[in-house]
């Protein structure tokens, strides 16, 4: 007789059909492809650009499928490869190929296309996404400006101490920032008495002290690291949004330290591309045009106080000059959209502000109609050059430099708000890419490459291979032991061990956003054997009770049962620790807790349950009641 529930029975049975259903993709391993997407946002790639490409690459007997429209791009799947190096040699082909036909209007990336039958992907079943250092990729470093991000904010915060001095009519002698430190000096010590009334409960993230007739803030250190934190998290934000913008499937975008930001791209061999879109900190700043300065002094330029002079694009020779206070900034951008003027078809970028720049837009604009305002384009780049150091040795740094030039200036004809355009774009393609970046997100600081590395295709494909041996080989040795030692009941172990392995790969693939890394694999294989683990206490529990004169199915019993309260508590304590881990870790150690989270979950399933249900049908399903256990 059956004394199992039968409901126990069907749980099993669905678990391991649902997990194998989700398992079932990562037998169809993705494709090399390329990527193909107009600069123009938002147009389609043509039929005929397509037909070039197809004919292109037929000539060059580069295989291809007939490939399919992914949002606004067009992924055309390749085939022939015979190994992975080379469908990656294929890949580079095609891009250069597709690259050269289309030319400049047309953007040409290497991706991955997915190989996945329709009917799974119709129940939302898809592959583990396969990190860095399985897929290979590109991996950066950036490093985040802080000195820049803590003078744009004293910068911000000497603007709103002149404002409310002003304000109050207090009339002061200068305000700048010196280091870390705002400095506000009066003429007379009633003015600072007035001044100090004036900022009374405002300022919060400064320590004054008065010095004669100045007065000193400084900054407290928790304002300090709320700017690092902000700087950091605005430029991750950004960095994401970007990532997003290339398709790149599970990307890595995470902070390292206290100034630095990690991005892995699995998959993608153009580290070129990436670099240009990830590296460049474009940004605009709108400001009023002093259109009161000298001529002649800013053609030898002289500034007047409280301005800077600028470029035009194009015409290094008519500078501009812009008031030093910024109406908004590129990070106050919510929405850019490339589009055509109507009155004379040039390029423009349609550009909304979100509620705080539409204000201030709103208040200086509807102060300066019929005054120019100038739209200022800065782009920071970084390059490793060769400098002689204090010893006199040659070393390789990363330098940056920054280009700003005045793009646009045009004349306040009525207030504006939260919608207006940019025009004065030299193609459609500098327009979708300044709209591109604009959208990304606005940089809170400049930042710098400080690390790049790119991993080939054949070293992930190494890297699988490795961590599939190494899972073979493990669970080959384990099943081996099992069966020797336990007979019938290591059987039963063997089978849970590979149920166990299926439903942990199931888990995963329907997790959406899991990335599979080698520190992942070691997360299954130590999953896997704390399965076994937990087969090996009850196996020698049921051992113990038979010895003790148990008939054969109450040692059964007694084993499951008397073995599951040392299980719980030894998976527990795991699960705790996996848990600290995935808090207090990043990146792989992050992984690694992950899969073994899933993997003590999925092994307590299947060696408590699953083993049981394999030895109640062997042993108590029948009309005879058992002498004895192959164990």
């Amino acid at each position: 007789m059956n004394r199992y529930p039968r409901g126990k029975f069907i749980l099993l049975l669905v678990v391991l059909l649902v997990s194998g259903l989700y398992a079932l993709p990562n037998l169809y391993p993705d494709a090399p492809a390329i990527q193909i997407t107009r600069s123009e946002a938002g147009a389609d790639v043509s039929t005929d650009a397509l037909d070039r490409v197809r004919t292109a690459l037929d000539e060059a007997g580069i295989g291809h499928e007939q490939g399919e429209k992914v949002g606004d791009s067009f992924l055309l799947p390749l085939s022939g490869g015979e190994s992975q190096q080379a469908g990656a040699d294929a890949q580079l082909r095609a891009r250069d190929i597709a690259a050269g036909i289309l030319g400049r209007d047309y953007v040409v990336a290497q991706n991955w296309a997915r190989t996945t039958p329709g009917w799974l992907r119709a129940i939302g079943a898809s592959p583990v996404g396969l990190g860095l250092d399985l897929r290979g990729g590109v991996h950066f470093t950036l490093q985040v400006d802080m000195d820049t991000a803590i003078e744009q904010r004293l910068e911000s915060w000497a603007s709103e101490l002149r404002v409310i001095l002003r304000d109050a009519g207090i009339r002061y002698r200068e305000v700048r920032h010196q280091g870390e430190t705002l400095l506000a000096r009066f003429d007379s010590a009633d003015d600072v008495d007035a001044a100090q009334r004036a900022l009374r409960n405002k300022f919060m993230e400064f320590t004054s002290r008065r010095d004669g007739t100045t007065l000193r803030f400084t900054m407290t250190p928790e304002a300090l690291k709320q700017i690092q934190d902000y700087a950091i998290d605005q430029n991750r934000t950004a960095l994401n949004n970007r990532v997003n913008e290339l398709g790149v499937a599970s990307p890595v975008v995470q902070r390292q330290g206290a100034d630095r930001i990690v991005v892995q791209l699995p998959g993608v061999q153009d580290a070129s591309q990436a670099r240009r879109i990830l590296g460049r900190t474009a940004t605009l700043e709108f400001r009023l045009v002093a259109d009161d300065a000298d001529p002649s002094r800013v053609a030898a330029g002289i500034a007047p106080p409280g301005t800077e002079i600028f470029p035009f694009k194009g015409e290094p020779n008519n500078p501009v000059v812009l008031r030093r206070q910024n109406i908004v900034t590129g990070d106050q951008v919510t929405h850019a959209q490339m589009g055509f003027d109507q009155t004379n078809g040039e390029p423009e970028v349609n550009i909304t502000l979100d509620a705080a720049g539409a204000r201030a837009m709103q208040r200086v604009t509807s102060k300066n109609v019929n005054r120019p305002m100038g739209v200022l384009f800065i782009e920071t780049r970084t390059e490793a050059r060769t400098v002689v150091n204090a010893d006199g040795e040659e070393e390789v740094r990363n330098v940056s430099t920054k280009d700003a030039y005045v793009i646009n200036v045009a004349t306040i004809r009525d207030t504006l708000g939260s919608r207006f355009r940019i025009t004065g774009m030299d193609s459609p393609a500098a327009a979708a890419e300044l709209a591109l970046l604009l959208r990304a997100g606005g940089l809170a600081a400049p930042m710098y490459i400080a690390e790049e590395r790119t991993i080939g295709p054949s070293l992930g494909a190494q890297n699988i291979q490795s961590g599939i041996n190494s899972m073979v080989v493990g669970i080959g040795l384990v099943l081996l032991f099992m069966l020797v030692r336990y007979k019938m009941f290591g059987l039963f172990a063997s089978v849970a061990l590979l149920g166990n392995l299926v439903i942990t790969v199931g888990v995963m693939s329907a997790i959406p956003g899991l990335t599979m890394t080698l520190p992942g694999i070691a997360g299954i294989v130590l999953g896997m054997g704390m399965a076994v683990d937990a087969n090996v206490l009850i196996y020698e529990r049921i051992r113990f009770e038979l010895r003790d004169g148990a008939s054969p199915l109450a040692a059964i019993e007694a084993g499951y049962n008397r073995a599951f309260q040392t299980i719980l508590d030894a998976n527990l304590t795991t699960l705790i620790v996996a848990v600290i881990l995935f808090a207090a870790g990043s990146g792989t150690v992050q992984g690694f807790a992950v899969t073994l989270f899933i993997g003590i979950l999925t092994s307590m399933f299947t060696a408590i349950l699953g083993t049981r249900g394999m030895a109640e049908l062997v042993y108590a399903s029948g009309k005879k009641t058992p002498t004895r256990l192959s164990i």
